[in-house]
């Protein structure tokens, strides 16, 4: 009887070049195998296993018994089940935006799945200042796709209900609730703020009763609305992509809620790019060019996922109420709120919290920096606060821009 078949561990390398010669049907007989460990996220091991003849290769993620980031978050294994079927479902509404899943293992807790190799991590290509001019188009239509045709708009209910009971994720969602709507917005132990902006925070954000009150309103309205299918963690660093491709990836912190959630978090991590631009680039020139393009995505990411969701309406609606005149707008009007909620969240959160970007943090110089999450602070602290109000790109890029002008 093969050691996989007997009872979960967590793998290493040479565990999983033998898994993939003892369980796996995807290589030849004689192929020469490689393995490395390339997994660099919060939660999961990621393996790339290579045919050093064919150049074939796949992706093994495994999901262990506790979070990465930290052994305090005890997290169910049965998180990378979730993700291999969501990432199936997504497949089936948005497959050119999705990696394919050959197998799910329930006894090993692993996927095995497309490699995308030849695409690199978004954030670290923002980072890099380089421009994806397709970006905007293929991640408005995935999102627009994933989110109306799993709601109660379009599918007959009683399959809606299923698919709610199978995501149910509490583990995954009580990290959501704890790190993006709880702990930033006080003073938390397990809180990571930098010095220079901890007075700010302590008097912006912390000390306003006002702001607090809508963080809760908002952490409920998480809690209770089973909206759509979410990928629930859809930001620059879960998504591949080259010049003519993207794809979403690591969905395991999937789940029924919010829309806006999904649509926020693209957004928040797009102005965490620009205020790296703004901050690290000394060329002007370059600067303004490449802000620029990140303001004329985050507008489009925008403006398209508006006008998508609206001919999806109009093309899959099933459900007699939802053809009622004006409900479509008053639909799309709450996911809009919840878009600039959620993006206001992931701003201050990735300031403040324990899971911080790149983008930020790897801000040399420390008055910029400073200046940077300061920004992304009250950026985050209007949007939540004028959420009711925003309602195109440009109404986000406009408090952007304010607020780069008034803190200097």
């Amino acid at each position: 009887m093969s050691k996989f078949s007997k009872g979960y561990f967590t793998m290493k390398e040479a565990d999983v070049l033998e898994y993939a010669k003892d369980v796996l049907n995807c290589f030849d007989f004689d192929a020469v195998l490689s393995c490395k460990e390339i997994g660099d996220g919060n939660l999961n091991y990621v393996f790339r296993i290579a045919d050093e003849k064919s150049g074939k290769s796949i992706i093994l993620k495994q999901a262990g018994p506790c979070a990465r980031i930290s052994e305090e978050f005890k997290v169910s294994p049965d998180r990378n089940r979730i993700e291999s079927e969501i990432l199936q479902l997504q497949y089936q509404l948005a497959e050119e935006f999705v990696p394919k899943v050959f197998k799910y293992d329930p006894i090993m807790n692993c996927c095995i799945m497309e490699d995308l190799s030849d695409h690199v991590i978004m954030r670290k290509a923002l980072m890099e200042y380089k421009k994806f001019p397709l970006f905007a188009d293929h991640i408005t239509t995935f999102m627009a796709r994933t989110l109306l045709l799993t709601s109660d708009v379009v599918m007959d209910h009683k399959a809606k209900k299923a698919l709610v009971k199978n995501f149910i994720n509490p583990e995954l969602c009580e990290i959501t609730e704890d790190l993006v709507y709880t702990e930033p917005f006080f003073d938390c132990s397990r809180n990571d703020v930098f010095s220079a902006t901890r007075e700010y925070a302590e008097r912006e954000l912390w000390a306003d009763e006002t702001l607090l009150l809508e963080t809760a309103k908002l952490k409920f309205e998480f809690m209770t609305n089973a909206q759509s299918l979410l990928h629930g963690d859809l930001h620059t660093g879960s998504i591949f992509i080259k010049e003519d491709s993207t794809k979403v990836i690591d969905p395991e912190f999937a789940f029924y809620g919010p829309a806006g959630y999904d649509v926020g978090n693209v957004i928040a991590n797009l102005i965490f790019a620009y205020e790296h631009a703004e901050a690290a680039l000394e060329d002007q020139q370059q600067k303004m060019d490449y802000k620029g393009w990140l303001e004329e995505t985050i507008i489009q990411v925008m403006d398209l996922f508006v006008q998508k969701f609206m001919a999806l309406w109009k093309e899959h609606a099933t459900e007699r109420t939802s053809k009622y005149k004006g409900f479509d707008n008053y639909y799309l009007d709450n996911i809009l709120r919840d878009t600039a909620a959620v993006a206001g969240c992931e701003l201050c959160r990735r300031i403040l919290g324990i899971a911080h970007v790149k983008d930020i943090t790897s801000i040399e110089n420390l008055e910029k920096r400073a200046r940077a999450e300061k920004i992304c602070l009250s950026i985050g602290k209007t949007f939540i606060l004028q959420r009711g109000t925003l309602k195109s790109g440009r109404d986000f890029m406009d408090i952007v821009k304010n607020w780069e002008e008034k803190i200097k």
